[in-house]
Parts: structure tokens; C-alpha cells; sequence
């Protein structure tokens, strides 16, 4: 299965960092000549520890090198008509109408619900599904905004302001990092006009992410960090809510450290994160974890996995991942990723066997996930390059169009 958008991805995100091609032979370690291969089309493909290199040579994580899955149906659409009416949603129409209040029959408590609804159906991938209710949930929020009750108006303000990061969220999916960023300064600019304290800095770690995704490293880190700190100073992690919020913003901030090429220092910050985790369980109990930061033991765990077999370290990522208990807030998402991670790790170090294992479990927990995942596509080439194939690695390679 040929990567045809990979030249041009990686012109585009080398050309983003500012480098000639011979820098980043120098940086990532790869022959500028494959490089050249890669970006002319000469070559479409490339083994998984090319690809590494290119992307940390790059500063990028190799799902940015090799594309996301995509945030739509398995129709394939990337702007489609459902993804129209979400960017509507997020920039309406200048000096288009006020939004109205909202009807008799309208419920808060309803829509925050929904919109809670909206986050489990992200975090277990199904982007058609919220891409659908999006748009209603928005317009469910703004006009809550008009309300003549404060307390609804302020309400309402932090519920669009969720929407809104969700909204972003998609958009990131899609590789829309730059409406994405539109949509989270809106969600900002909700959040401040809300009754809810941990909104902000919620938005600002999606904002982190999107500037990861679009390489701004050193933006990512620094509003992550900055954020983190004003919550520590203003002692809002003294609820288990505060604490998952800020951990959310500590790992962040980790990530962007190792991309940079730190790697000792994302360990560290990753080692203060977990330990921490450790007190949210004791703390009072806040609401509805699915729109709250995804922190806690298990997720920092799964983060230094992650990040251990990113920049070269799978064995220490196998020796994190064995044994561990997810605890039962792990959204399915970041479960999916550990064991993509553990997948990545086994064929580090050639395990092909374990590496076939592991994404058997990972294509029975979600199987349209792996099917539109490219670096499994990657991992599965990989295998299939080989001159001996484990058994239950022509299954898999047939299931996502790798081979033969």
C-alpha cells in the first residue's frame, strides 16, 4: 500500500521547520538521497525507523509525518457536507443575526449531557457521529448565551465554550489545525465569560496540542507550562477536577519538551505528573469526568510509553506497559493508543510475533480505528517486508489493504 501524500507531507513540514534537505539528513540521520526519493515520488514508502527518524528530525510525531485518521466516515469525505456545517457553526456568518434565547422546552442540564456525549463519542473515534450533532449543540449554546437569567447566560457561555473545544478537537482531525485554533480562541473567549474556573486552562491544553500538531514546539510548551503554574498558584489543584486539569497541561507540556528533543526533561516532568496522579483518587470528587482533562495513573503511564517508544527507547516502553491496569475512566481512545505503542515497540526491537499479537487485540477492541489508522498501515508494512511473516500477519495486512 503506497503513501502517496508522504513526499508531500514531508516537504511541507520540512519546509515549515525552515530546513534545507540536507539539514534534516544531518538532523534525523537519514540519507538526503532518500529524502530526495521520498519528496519527488520517486519513493512512497519507507521502514518504520526511517520514519521515525524524519519525524524527530522534524520535531513532529510520526502520526503528523504520516497523516491522522481521518475525523470522517469510512466514505472517505474530508469536506464533506457535515464538516461544512460544523465550520459554519464555529464562524457564523459576520454580521449575520443575534443568536435569540432559548425556547420553553430547552434544558441545560440536557445540553451539557449531550455535550458530554459528544466527548465519549470523540475519544471512541466516532467523528461522524459528532461531526452530525456538533452543529446543534453550538447553536444549543449560543443561544443559552442570550439568556436574561445570569446564571443561564454564564452556564450557557461555559457550554459553548466545551462545544467549541470539541469543535477544535475535529478540526484537528481533519488536519484543520488553523480552524482548529479559530475555534479554541472562540472557546477562550466563552470560557471567560463562564461560571467555570477550569474551562480556561481545558481550552488552553487543546491549544497546546493543535500547536504540537502544526510543529510550534516551543509556543505548545510555553502556554502549557505557563498555564499549569498560574493553576498552582491560585491552589486549583486541590480538587480532583483542578488536578486532572492540571496534570492534562503537565503531560502536554512533556510531550512538547521531548519533541524539542529533551527527552530527560519530559521524563521528569512525566515522573512529578505520576506522581501527583496519585492524589486525584483522595481528593473530593468533582463532575462528569468525560468533560474533564484525561488524567490519572493509567493515562501518565500510557503518555511515558508513548513517549518512551517515540524517541527511542522501546524497551523501556514494553517494561511500562507490562502488567498495567487501566483504572476505568480511560477513555477507549488512549487504551487504542497503548496498544498501538506496544505494536510500535515490538517491532523496534524486531519482535514481530509480539508486535502481530498486539495489534490482533488492538484490531478486536477497535477495529474501525486500526482500519483507518495509517501508522498501524506502517507498522503492518513493515511486518509484511519482512522475509518471514508471524502467523495472523497476512490477515491483518489484508484487512488494511497492505500487501500483495
Amino acid at each position: 500500500m503506497a503513501n502517496d501524500d508522504l513526499g508531500r507531507t514531508l516537504r511541507r513540514l520540512r519546509r515549515l521547520a525552515s530546513l534545507t534537505q540536507e539539514e534534516l539528513a544531518g538532523r534525523s540521520a537519514v540519507s538526503v538521497d532518500v529524502i530526495r526519493q521520498l519528496e519527488q515520488g520517486r519513493k512512497h514508502s519507507a521502514r518504520l525507523p526511517t520514519l521515525h527518524a524524519l519525524a524527530n528530525g522534524l520535531g513532529v510525531e510520526l502520526t503528523t509525518l504520516l497523516g491522522d485518521p481521518p475525523a470522517v466516515s469510512s466514505k472517505g469525505e474530508n469536506d464533506g457536507p457535515r464538516f461544512v456545517a460544523v465550520r459554519r457553526a464555529i464562524m457564523p456568518a459576520l454580521r449575520g443575526p443575534e443568536p435569540q434565547p432559548p425556547g420553553p422546552d430547552f434544558s441545560l442540564e440536557r445540553l451539557r449531557e449531550q455535550i458530554a456525549d459528544g466527548w465519549t463519542q470523540y475519544h471512541a473515534a466516532e467523528f461522524d457521529t459528532v461531526m452530525k450533532a456538533l452543529p446543534d449543540l453550538i447553536s444549543d449554546a449560543r443561544a443559552a448565551t442570550a439568556s436574561g437569567d445570569e446564571d443561564v447566560r454564564r452556564t450557557g457561555f461555559a457550554a459553548l465554550g466545551k462545544a467549541l473545544q470539541l469543535a477544535g478537537h475535529v478540526a484537528v482531525r481533519m488536519g484543520k489545525t488553523d480552524l482548529a485554533l479559530i475555534s479554541l480562541e472562540r472557546a477562550t473567549d466563552a470560557a471567560g465569560q463562564s461560571s467555570d474556573p477550569l474551562l480556561l486552562p481545558m481550552i488552553v491544553n487543546s491549544a497546546a496540542w493543535t500547536y504540537q500538531r502544526q510543529g510550534r514546539l516551543d509556543d505548545a510548551l510555553g502556554i502549557a507550562l505557563r498555564t499549569a503554574d498560574d493553576m498552582a498558584h491560585e491552589g486549583r489543584t486541590e480538587t480532583a477536577d483542578g488536578l486532572k486539569v492540571w496534570g492534562g497541561l503537565i503531560m502536554s507540556a512533556a510531550t512538547s519538551a521531548a519533541r524539542s528533543g529533551d527527552y530527560e526533561r519530559a521524563a521528569a516532568m512525566m515522573g512529578a505528573a505520576e506522581k501527583e496522579a496519585a492524589r486525584v483518587a483522595k481528593l473530593p470528587d468533582g463532575g462528569d469526568n468525560r468533560m474533564v482533562s484525561v488524567f490519572s495513573p493509567s493515562s501518565v503511564r500510557i503518555e511515558r510509553v508513548r513517549l518512551a517508544v517515540q524517541y527511542g527507547h522501546p524497551e523501556d516502553a514494553l517494561a511500562l506497559a507490562k502488567g498495567m491496569r487501566l483504572s476505568k475512566d480511560t477513555p477507549q481512545s488512549w487504551r487504542t493508543w497503548l496498544l498501538l505503542d506496544v505494536a510500535r515497540a515490538h517491532t523496534d526491537i524486531g519482535d514481530a510475533a509480539g508486535a502481530v499479537k498486539t495489534l490482533e487485540s488492538l484490531r478486536r477492541v477497535a477495529p474501525t480505528w486500526i482500519q483507518h489508522h495509517t501508522l498501524a498501515v506502517a507498522i503492518v508494512r513493515d511486518l509484511w517486508a519482512l522475509p518471514n511473516h508471524p502467523p495472523g500477519l497476512r490477515s491483518l495486512a489484508e484487512f488494511l489493504g497492505v500487501g500483495e
